[in-house]
């Protein structure tokens, strides 16, 4: 049954790009590991291709076995961060707190790793307060075998401490026996580790610590998708234009926070220091509406993540505000009478 769970599982193309590129970059033969893991370069190179997870896992074991480096894993997860793989880790980065660095952990984590079955239609993490301290368990039934489970604690781990001031994660529980190199558990996450605990799960120090360093979250997730030229020219414009129109104003805001779902008004009246009903009023003076304004901005950052080709339609529905791939199919036809995937394809032929 374990088995069968694990092969029912996959990761994201992008995950395994990165495991390749990290195990050639310390010397493994790319072509042997790819055998191994049974992919394609024209499969990797498919931004909406999903690898199975027992593919990902052969792969970390032929690189550990190539490479003579039982922690390999770990390693990779140490060394290559989400961000490099998935727009899991973009997103995250573009948190202005590791307490809002969780919200796209909830949501996207399916696109880098979805171990079967996918947690019941629930988060894959769960996050309990112990006081001032945030204990993050996961709660998937699949995806416990130690390569995986080294491979996403370290980069949970060791990803966000560029941009933090202090530690963030202050143990680490992790669900197998201690293996032959635990000691090296300890040196790379750089906190305690308890083995054999049943979970794997993350005590970590106050939850709104900040993120300093971090890239602006706008600018951040669209240049990622190969669209920030766009947003560039809009920064560098004249100011000798005018003060910005309320929707241009409406649409700043928005572009650093749809990515985490359906902004509300109120929030966006908060931010631009009006209330709800003046915010409408200046929407209706200029011809149009909130929910205009959104729906608009969504439809351009997709078209435009879509033309730039480096992330999957499951990606740009979550970047632009959907819950569920689906739910965006539905509203992006609405938007251009066609699929997120034919839409690329013309663009990519034009």
């Amino acid at each position: 049954m374990h088995e069968e769970r694990r092969d029912r599982g996959s990761v994201a193309a992008g995950v395994v790009s990165g495991a390749l590129r990290y195990a050639r970059s310390r010397g493994a033969d790319a072509d042997t590991l790819a055998t191994a893991a049974a992919t394609t370069e024209q499969l990797l190179a498919d931004p909406d291709a999903r690898v199975p997870l027992a593919s990902h896992l052969r792969l970390l074991r032929a690189a550990a076995a190539e490479l003579r480096d039982p922690a390999f894993a770990l390693h990779l997860g140490a060394d290559v961060g989400m961000a490099e793989v998935s727009v899991l880790g973009l997103v995250m980065e573009a948190s202005a707190t590791m307490g809002e660095a969780l919200v796209p952990l909830q949501r996207y984590g399916a696109l880098a790793l979805q171990a079967y079955p996918a947690a019941a239609g629930g988060p894959p993490f769960e996050a309990e307060h112990d006081g001032d301290r945030l204990l993050l368990v996961d709660r998937r039934p699949g995806g416990t075998e130690p390569e995986l489970v080294e491979e996403a604690v370290a980069r949970l781990v060791c990803g966000p401490r560029r941009f933090l001031a202090a530690p963030h994660v202050l143990a680490v529980d992790v669900p197998h026996p201690r293996p032959g190199h635990g000691a090296e558990y300890e040196r790379v996450l750089g906190c305690p580790v308890r083995f054999d605990t049943g979970r794997t799960a993350l005590t970590a120090a106050p939850a709104g610590g900040e993120l300093a360093g971090r890239a602006a979250p706008a600018l951040r997730v669209r240049c990622a998708a190969g669209a920030g030229e766009a947003l560039l020219s809009t920064l560098s414009s004249s100011p000798a234009a005018g003060p910005a129109r309320c929707r241009e104003q409406v649409e700043d805001v928005l572009r650093a926070v749809v990515h985490q779902g359906d902004p509300g008004a109120d929030a966006v009246a908060a931010r631009l220091r009006c209330s709800r009903s003046t915010l409408f009023r200046r929407l209706r003076e200029e011809g149009t509406s909130y929910r205009q304004v959104l729906d608009d901005l969504r439809r351009e950052l997709a078209t435009s993540y879509l033309q730039a080709g480096r992330v999957s339609v499951a990606e740009v529905a979550y970047l632009v505000g959907f819950f569920e791939a689906a739910a965006f199919t539905r509203t992006f036809r609405r938007w251009t009478g066609t699929t997120p995937g034919a839409y690329r394809a013309l663009a990519r032929r034009g």
